[in-house]
């Protein structure tokens, strides 16, 4: 693993929280308490679409995929799961994994650029963050 040469893209910096690290991943959770959106970054330097990833990569990331996914509707029961590697903004590959609701802010459109994010409440965040790390279980590795 490239680790040592691979670091976050400033603006996933400044937009995220850490929840942990996968195999392959760094898992971020969105600042917008609109929507639980999670955001996997795949800790590779200088990567930016997934055919990039070597075999191996592309199938970890996959698994992770999935295993948030799973996570995410047992944890929240939405409506749809989007799941989406856009890069308009940030070149940096990311994946994009967030619960979608028929009554939430942006339904049904896409929500970026929609409503103004809002941050969460320090607590409903440490919650968010505690439940999806016990549904990850030992797929997810925290400095915790």
């Amino acid at each position: 693993m490239n680790d040592a040469t691979w670091s976050l893209h400033p603006r996933l910096a400044a937009d995220t929280v850490p929840v942990g690290d996968f195999v392959l991943s760094r898992l971020l959770l969105s600042n917008d308490a609109h929507y639980p959106w999670l955001i996997l970054v795949p800790r590779r330097a200088d990567i930016r679409e997934i055919h990039e990833l070597s075999e191996a990569d592309q199938q970890q990331l996959l698994r992770e995929s999935m295993l948030l996914s799973r996570a995410l509707m047992t944890a929240f029961s939405p409506t749809k799961l989007n799941i989406a590697a856009l890069g308009n903004m940030v070149p940096q590959l990311h994946v994009h994994h967030i619960a979608r609701y028929d009554n939430d802010a942006a339904w049904p459109a896409p929500v970026w650029g929609r409503v103004p994010a809002i941050d969460y409440e320090a607590a409903v965040r440490s919650e968010r963050i505690r439940t999806l790390r016990e549904l990850l279980g030992g797929a997810l590795h925290t400095a915790d």
